[in-house]
């Protein structure tokens, strides 16, 4: 078996010139995107919007969206060097960090990337497990009535999604779940609609739109100023993609440059995602006013008709089967091409051995990739036991990707890439760019973990 390098693409193109390996096109690359984009943090929206209000919620969403494709945009050309057609490919994000910017910038950049990632993750476990509990309870009042008490713990959802997910875990890399991504995409955007339309037919039922100005009110101005970052933190989780779009635009096939197709790509994604973001975030609050709950298919503001909130929550629970493979593979690639450095004679993290069961294909299994992904699924689901926070978990993760990934890096690499000068003109803009953002990463953490810390205490 070859050894391969850690910042090497996991489908084995190892030359320059291997376009005919790389099958991807603009629509399978709006299937990664969506598929990664539109995730658990869609559902936390309407809860988002409540505590920030009319003007600044909806305001947020479009300044987020903006700021995600000028990341995307600047990001994307750093997929080859020093030209951004012609150059050498960087597989990964930390591969081009460490092309631009150099070894210790990598590192932060590896521990921030690969942190996020596994936290992602954890909230895949925490979100699956949340909407399996759910269908179990609108069963439980279309049965017993609005009032009973279906009340049921969440610990064995995640036991069960972790099983699954050491399974799928088994699929080698990017390059062979185009399919996974597909479905996931569509699942997205069913449970998106039925979020939609639920919160439509609720506003039409109510006869009036609930909501304010200024968002649901707090016992303090302290308590609201916590609540507006913990929004925040949210809609910063369900927007960026940065650490993934490198591994993303390596699946592209090239002609056309490979930048030119993320960048129609991305542009399509976030318009679709930004629409699906407004819908539901805007018509739950409308819908729910001050009672918005934090997570729009499973806080039981909806009970009927409870087989369309079952059908929306299993949705969720197909599309995070695929979301959690689309963060973790970059993470399986390059701890496992690490090892296969490291220890090139070893077997047991070389070798794969061919099964061959009944109707199936057979089945190449490499012992260190069985034995290192089943760990670490089974880590990801042992934290969200610990820490089962959706909204919290999801702000602090927004939080902890948003400036340094989604900006500093991709800014910085552009400077580069472009030799822009300290005090030019393009230099100070994206210069306070940047410092706004990091000031929106602080606050979001700040009541992020503020959130966490009384959920744990309370």
């Amino acid at each position: 078996m070859a050894v391969q390098h850690p910042l090497e693409p996991a489908n084995g193109c190892c030359d320059d010139d291997g376009h005919s390996l790389r099958t991807g096109t603009l629509w399978s690359c709006v299937a990664h995107i969506i598929t990664a984009v539109i995730s658990s943090g869609v559902l936390s929206l309407a809860w988002s919007t409540a505590q920030l209000g009319w003007i600044a919620g909806p305001v947020s969403f479009l300044c987020f969206a903006i700021v995600t494709y000028v990341s995307a945009f600047l990001l994307s050309n750093c997929y080859r060097s020093p030209d951004p057609v012609t150059g050498t490919r960087n597989y990964s994000y930390m591969h081009a960090v460490r092309v631009y910017l150099g070894k210790t910038q990598t590192w932060v950049c590896g521990l921030l990337q690969y942190l996020s990632l596994y936290g992602t993750g954890v909230a895949c476990v925490i979100t699956t497990s949340t909407s399996m509990r759910a269908i179990q309870r609108s069963n439980c009042y279309h049965r017993e009535g609005h009032k009973a008490s279906c009340e049921y713990g969440d610990t064995i959802y995640m036991l069960l999604f972790g099983a699954v997910q050491i399974v799928m875990s088994q699929i080698p890399d990017f390059h062979n779940m185009g399919w996974l991504s597909v479905i996931a995409a569509i699942m997205s955007f069913t449970y998106s609609f039925i979020g939609f339309g639920l919160g439509v037919a609720k506003v039409i039922e109510n006869g009036r739109i609930k909501g304010s100005i200024t968002g649901v009110s707090a016992a303090t101005t302290v308590n609201k100023l916590w609540l507006a970052f913990e929004a925040l933190g949210d809609i910063a989780f369900a927007y960026p993609y940065s650490i993934i779009l490198l591994e993303i635009q390596d699946t592209l096939k090239s002609p056309p440059p490979e930048n030119k197709t993320m960048k129609k790509a991305s542009m399509i994604s976030i318009f679709i995602t930004t629409f699906f973001y407004l819908c539901c975030g805007c018509f739950g609050y409308a819908a729910f006013g001050n009672d918005t709950p934090g997570n729009l298919l499973t806080g039981f503001g909806f009970f009927e008709p409870y087989w369309l909130i079952d059908l929306a929550n299993a949705c969720v629970v197909l599309h995070l089967v695929g979301g959690y493979q689309i963060y973790s593979q970059p993470v399986f690639a390059f701890i496992e091409s690490w090892f296969s450095r490291k220890f090139p004679s070893s077997g047991f993290v070389n070798n794969f051995h061919t099964f061959k069961l009944p109707l199936f294909p057979p089945l190449h299994i490499n012992l260190f990739r069985l034995c290192f992904r089943t760990a670490y699924v089974a880590s990801t689901t042992a934290i969200a036991m610990v820490f089962p926070y959706f909204n919290q978990v999801l702000g602090v993760l927004g939080a902890l990707n948003f400036w340094p990934l989604a900006i500093y890096f991709p800014v910085e690499m552009y400077f580069v890439q472009k030799k822009i000068g300290a005090w030019t003109r393009k230099w100070i803009v994206l210069r306070t760019f940047s410092f706004f953002c990091l000031l929106v990463t602080i606050v979001g953490l700040i009541g992020s973990i503020e959130g966490i810390i009384s959920a744990k205490l309370g």
